[in-house]
């Protein structure tokens, strides 16, 4: 019987226990980065244009749900020296249902690349991305990004691996460690203009704790990359959620033009 007693406490501590977060991923600038940066003394603008027809209706208490939302963010990368760079980001969120267009947050990214190394199978290079969040879209209202960069180029083929890891500097999961948020890109080119390939991004947990699979972040896009000048970049891609957390379908583009001095 005094088990039975205690029942009605135990229930009442277990259903005021905090929910567990799932795995965050980044929805607004959905990209496997390249080893090489901006040349120095040129500016690249890109525009990031991500719409979800099928996204996720479940979502923390004060954050938008992900379904049916569109995201437009603006970067801007100057190159100063052969070897850095520097990025601004507006993040928006162009269409949220019931809201209209809001204002998602801000970052800067500057990268690093180490030279060419030909005797080794990968090219090097890394880049640090702070984020200033809205809650509304991301609970962690400030984020550090630390994402090394492996690059390798054969012929036709085409491989990134950018094994990211995220870390929650102002909100509910800065007590947190790292999380493991890989992405990795292998293309063809199928013609001197065009190459397919698959993207792939992942957000699994803390590297010292992954969490089950269910909740995990798996997503994976086809691609076609349209290679019509060096001073353009021209990505498109439809995502697949692979997870029950991830979100189910996503459309993608990247449009970006590098100006000349």
């Amino acid at each position: 019987m005094r088990s039975l007693r205690c029942l009605p406490a135990v229930l009442v501590v277990w259903t005021a226990a905090p929910t567990p977060r799932a795995a965050a991923q980044d929805l607004f600038e959905i990209q496997v980065y390249p080893y090489q940066t901006v040349e120095p003394g040129r500016t690249m603008v890109e525009l990031h244009n991500n719409f979800f027809p099928s996204g996720t209706t479940e979502t923390a208490p004060g954050e938008f749900a992900v379904n049916h939302q569109a995201h437009t963010t603006l970067e801007v990368t100057h190159g100063f020296t052969k070897y850095f760079e520097c990025a601004g980001y507006l993040v928006t969120a162009s269409h949220v249902p019931g809201h209209g267009a809001e204002f998602a947050g801000a970052r800067i990214r500057p990268r690093f690349r180490f030279p060419e190394t030909p005797n080794v199978f990968f090219n090097v290079s890394i880049s640090f991305e702070v984020g200033f969040n809205q809650p509304e879209f991301e609970a962690n209202t400030r984020t550090l990004e630390i994402r090394p960069i492996l690059e390798h180029e054969e012929g036709r083929l085409y491989l990134s691996i950018n094994p990211d890891l995220s870390k929650a500097l102002k909100g509910p999961d800065s007590g947190e460690g790292f999380e493991f948020e890989p992405g990795v890109k292998v293309a063809w080119s199928v013609t001197p203009i065009v190459a397919a390939g698959i993207e792939y991004y992942a957000a699994t947990g803390t590297i010292t704790h992954f969490l089950p699979r269910e909740e995990q972040r798996h997503m994976i896009f086809p691609t076609i990359d349209l290679e019509v000048s060096p001073d353009w970049e021209l990505n498109f891609a439809v995502g697949r959620g692979l997870t029950g957390s991830s979100e189910h379908w996503i459309l993608k583009s990247i449009v970006g033009y590098k100006f000349k001095h």
